[in-house]
């Protein structure tokens, strides 16, 4: 496993002193941004985005590249959690955006 570069985030989650305050972008800040619209694209659809593991990776860190920040939020959905318990979706999900 290679060295952190920046563990300014872990330290302030384990309460150890850090320089300043870590800030970091959760996934749907991100939505906005060019690439991302452009990585959803090619995915088809926000469903299969979430599913395809390298493109997950890639939406997760597009706001660390363009931002300087400390951490991110992994890509995911709370869909993901019911489809995998086998419920019945109670809505179109691609309606909402």
């Amino acid at each position: 496993m290679s060295e952190l570069k920046n563990d300014r985030f872990l330290r302030a989650l384990l309460r150890e002193p850090v320089d300043r305050t870590p800030i970091w972008m959760m996934r749907q800040a991100g939505r906005y941004l060019p690439e991302y619209k452009a990585t959803r694209a090619q995915a088809g659809d926000f469903m299969s985005l979430c599913k395809n593991h390298e493109l997950a990776c890639e939406v997760t860190i597009q706001p660390l590249e363009r931002f300087p920040l400390d951490a991110a939020i992994l890509f995911s959905d709370q869909l993901l959690y019911s489809q995998s318990a086998d419920r019945q979706r109670l809505f179109q999900y691609e309606q909402l955006f």
